[in-house]
C-alpha cells in the first residue's frame, strides 16, 4: 500500500463526498445500480437466483458485553442481535467483523448489515478485536477465536446449532474472518486458541486483502505484522488467507470493487480461482465502478447476493 495508492483512495473519498453532496447518496446509490453495475461468477446457477432472500423477520439487539476472559490483555465487546421468539429449533449464527485496516474503525460500520443477517434468522455476532500497531498478528486472529469460544458457551441459550456458524467481514474484517475458516481451527494458528470450536461453515467476505505479500510495504501492512515483506517474509505467509486454502475450505462468497486502488481486484480474483482449483463451493460479485470504500457503501446487491450464498449453506 504505497504513498500513490493511499493518494488515490483519497482522491476516491473525495469525489465521492463532492457527488454525495450534489446529488444525494440515494441518486448516486441508482446511478450506479442501474446499468448493469456487477459481474456475478459462479459454476452453475446463483445462490441469490434459485434461493432469493427469506422476508425479513423481527429481532432483538442485545445490550453490547464483553465476549473476553477477564484475563485478557484488553476487553472487547459484542453486540449480539438475536431473532424474535422462542425457537426448539437451533438456528445459524453469523460471526460479523468490520474493516478499518487492522487499526481502527467500529462495529457501527456492520451495524446494518447484522440486522439483515438477524432478520434472516441469523444470531449475528458483531465483535470489536485488538488495533495494530500496539497489537499485532496473530492478536486479532485470537479475538475472533475467543468470540467463537463464546458463541459455543452461549449457544444453548441463544439457540444456536454450532455446526453452522458463519463469518462475514469486509476489508480487514473479510482478512480475519478468512482466515479464522482457513487456519483458526488445525495448524500452527490453531493454538492456543482455535480448534474445532472456531469452524466456520461458510464466508461472506467483500474486499478481502487475501494475500498481504501482494503489497508494497506500506505502513498499514507492516503495522499489522510488525516488520517488511523482506524482514517477516513466513509470517506474511502464515496471515496470508490465500496461502491457507486446501480442500477442506468452507464455502466463499467473494464481492469487490473493479476500481479498488487500495486492495487491488485480483486480491478477490486470483482467491477465487484458487477456490475453485481446490473444488470449493464459490461465488465472485464484482462491482463495476466501484473503489474499496464505495464497493462498501453502495453494497447493496452484493449484501444480498452474499446472505442468499450464506442462507443456501446453512438454512436459516
Amino acid at each position: 500500500m504505497s504513498r500513490i495508492e493511499y493518494f488515490r483512495v483519497f482522491q476516491q473519498r473525495y469525489a465521492f463526498t463532492t457527488l454525495r453532496r450534489v446529488t444525494g447518496l440515494g441518486a448516486l446509490a441508482l446511478l450506479l445500480n442501474g446499468c448493469s453495475a456487477s459481474q456475478h461468477i459462479s459454476q452453475g446457477e446463483t445462490a441469490v437466483e434459485s434461493n432469493p432472500l427469506h422476508d425479513p423477520q423481527p429481532f432483538e439487539r442485545l445490550a453490547p458485553v464483553s465476549y473476553t476472559p477477564e484475563a485478557w490483555p484488553q476487553a472487547l465487546k459484542a453486540s449480539v442481535y438475536l431473532p424474535n421468539g422462542s425457537t426448539d429449533t437451533r438456528r445459524p449464527a453469523a460471526l460479523v467483523v468490520h474493516g478499518g485496516g487492522w487499526r481502527n474503525r467500529t462495529p457501527q460500520d456492520m451495524q446494518s448489515i447484522a440486522e439483515q443477517l438477524a432478520g434472516q434468522g441469523y444470531v449475528a455476532v458483531n465483535v470489536e478485536y485488538r488495533f495494530a500497531p500496539e497489537y499485532r498478528f496473530p492478536n486479532q486472529l485470537n479475538d475472533l477465536q475467543q468470540a467463537m469460544t463464546w458463541i459455543h458457551a452461549n449457544a444453548d441459550e441463544w439457540q444456536v446449532d454450532t455446526d453452522r456458524i458463519v463469518g462475514v467481514g469486509f476489508s480487514s474484517g473479510a482478512h480475519l474472518v478468512s482466515l479464522l475458516a482457513l487456519a483458526g481451527v488445525e495448524g500452527p494458528l490453531a493454538e492456543p486458541y482455535g480448534g474445532e470450536q472456531s469452524r466456520l461453515a461458510a464466508v461472506l467476505a467483500g474486499g478481502l486483502p487475501s494475500d498481504l505479500l501482494k503489497f508494497e510495504d506500506g505502513p498499514l501492512v507492516v503495522d499489522f505484522i510488525g516488520g517488511t515483506r523482506a524482514e517477516k517474509t513466513e509470517a506474511y505467509r502464515s496471515a496470508s488467507p490465500a496461502w491457507q486454502i486446501t480442500p477442506q475450505a468452507p464455502p466463499f462468497f467473494l464481492f469487490h470493487g473493479k476500481w479498488d486502488k487500495l486492495v487491488p481486484v485480483d486480491h478477490a480474483m486470483d482467491f477465487y480461482q484458487a477456490l475453485q482449483d481446490n473444488h470449493i463451493e464459490s461465488e465472485l460479485y464484482l462491482q463495476r465502478w466501484r473503489g474499496h470504500i464505495t464497493s462498501f457503501l453502495l453494497r447493496g446487491g452484493a449484501i444480498d447476493a452474499g446472505i442468499a450464498f450464506l442462507n443456501r449453506q446453512v438454512n436459516p
